[in-house]
C-alpha cells in the first residue's frame, strides 16, 4: 500500500514539475524580445495635419502615468504592500478610463502634447479595453513596455499584459521611435516581466532644420535600484546627444525616482515597502532643467485604498517631472491635485518655450 502511495505522489511530482518545464518553455519562447531601437508608426488624426511648434510660442505638455485605469482611489496594489491584482471589474475600469480622457481633453488642461505611461491595449488586468485607441485623441505613436502571454504571478495570476507608453500630439510627427532601455531581471523571471523603453518623437519646428525631440519614459519600478541607475545613464546620454545636434528636447514622465526636495516635503514614513529611488541635484550637465512640483504629490503607495486622512499610512512621492534641454526654457510646471481619484499618479502639466 505504502508503494503504492509513494508511485502515485512521484507520478503527480512528475506531472507537476513537467507542467512547469513546459510552461517556462512556453514564457522563453514567446519572451518578448524587442531590438534596440524599433521604429514606430504614427496614427495621424487628418485633420491636424500641418500643425508645428514655432520658436517664442507658448507650448503645454501633459505627462501621466493612467495606471492603466485600474489603480484608482479605492485600489491598492500586491507590490506595495496591497493584495490586490487587477481592477475590481470592467465597468470601473471604463469609469476610470472615461475620467481620465475628461481630464486630458477638458479645456482648462488642453495642451499640445500628451506623455502617457501604463495604457493598455489588450490585458486580462483591465478586460480587454484598448486603452490606446480610446485617449490617442490626435497624431498618436505607441511602444510596448511589457508584453507576455500570461505573467503566472501572484495568487491569482495577472494573466495576459499588452501595456505601454502613448504619445499624442496636435504637432506633425516626422518619425517615432522605440528604443529599448537595460533591463535588469534575469531569466526565468525576464520572461514575464517589463521590458522599458523611450518613446521617442521626431517633431518639425516651423521655419527650422531641428527637431523638437519628445521623449516619452517610464524607468524601472521593481528593482534593487541598479536598473534605474543604467537606465537614467543611457536617457542622459540620448538626450544629450540630440541636443549636440541642435535639436529641442522634452524628456518626461515617470522616473520613479524622487526629484530633489522629495523626501523633505514628504518623508518616506514606510522604509519596509516600496521605495522609489532618488534624482540626484547634479543628474544633468549645466543648462539643463528638471521640472517638477513639490506642492503637490505626483504619486501614492498602492498600500491600500486612499484615505488621506489616515495620514499614518498614507504615502506619497513626486516622482513624474521632465528634463527640458538648455533652448527649451521652462515657463510652469504644475501637478494636478485629481485626489488620486483614476489613478495612483496626479498629471503634470508644463508649459514652456523654445529659445
Amino acid at each position: 500500500m505504502l508503494k503504492k502511495i509513494l508511485k502515485i505522489l512521484l507520478i503527480v511530482i512528475a506531472v507537476i514539475a513537467l507542467f512547469a518545464v513546459g510552461f517556462v518553455t512556453y514564457l522563453s519562447v514567446n519572451e518578448f524580445n524587442p531590438e534596440p531601437v524599433t521604429s514606430v508608426s504614427v496614427t495621424k488624426a487628418d485633420r491636424l495635419e500641418g500643425l508645428s511648434p514655432v520658436v517664442g510660442q507658448e507650448l503645454n505638455v501633459v505627462s501621466w502615468n493612467i495606471g492603466y485605469a485600474g489603480l484608482g482611489e479605492g485600489s491598492d496594489f500586491f507590490m506595495d504592500g496591497g493584495e490586490e491584482v487587477a481592477a475590481a471589474d470592467r465597468d470601473t475600469v471604463s469609469a476610470y478610463l472615461r475620467n481620465i480622457y475628461n481630464t486630458l481633453y477638458d479645456d482648462e488642461n488642453l495642451s499640445d502634447i500628451y506623455m502617457l505611461q501604463e495604457v493598455d491595449t489588450g490585458s486580462s488586468r483591465t478586460y480587454g479595453i484598448d486603452e490606446r485607441d480610446y485617449l490617442g485623441l490626435y497624431n498618436t505613436t505607441y511602444a510596448l513596455n511589457y508584453s507576455c502571454p500570461y505573467v503566472p504571478f501572484p495568487l491569482p495570476p495577472i494573466g495576459r499584459v499588452n501595456s505601454g507608453l502613448m504619445t499624442t500630439t496636435i504637432y506633425d510627427v516626422d518619425s517615432a521611435e522605440r528604443i529599448s532601455l537595460p533591463c535588469p531581471f534575469s531569466w526565468p523571471v525576464s520572461t514575464a516581466n517589463l521590458k522599458r523603453c523611450l518613446l521617442v518623437n521626431y517633431i518639425p519646428i516651423a521655419n527650422s532644420d531641428k527637431m523638437l525631440v519628445v521623449v516619452n519614459l517610464h524607468l524601472e519600478a521593481y528593482d534593487d535600484g541598479e536598473g534605474k541607475i543604467a537606465q537614467t545613464k543611457q536617457l542622459r546620454e540620448f538626450i544629450e546627444a540630440e541636443y549636440a545636434k541642435g535639436n529641442y528636447v522634452i524628456a518626461g514622465g515617470d522616473f520613479n525616482q524622487i526629484f530633489p526636495g522629495g523626501l523633505n516635503a514628504y518623508p518616506n514614513k514606510h522604509p519596509e515597502l516600496w521605495q522609489p529611488g532618488l534624482i540626484e541635484d547634479d543628474i544633468l550637465p549645466e543648462g539643463w532643467t528638471l521640472a517638477y512640483d513639490l506642492d503637490t504629490p505626483s504619486c501614492r503607495l498602492l498600500n491600500q485604498p486612499y484615505d488621506p486622512s489616515d495620514t499614518e499610512n498614507t504615502q506619497h512621492y513626486v516622482i513624474d517631472g521632465f528634463i527640458l534641454s538648455p533652448n527649451v526654457e521652462l515657463l510652469d510646471v504644475n501637478t494636478l491635485d485629481l485626489g488620486f481619484e483614476n489613478s495612483d499618479h496626479n498629471p503634470v502639466k508644463l508649459s514652456v518655450t523654445l529659445k
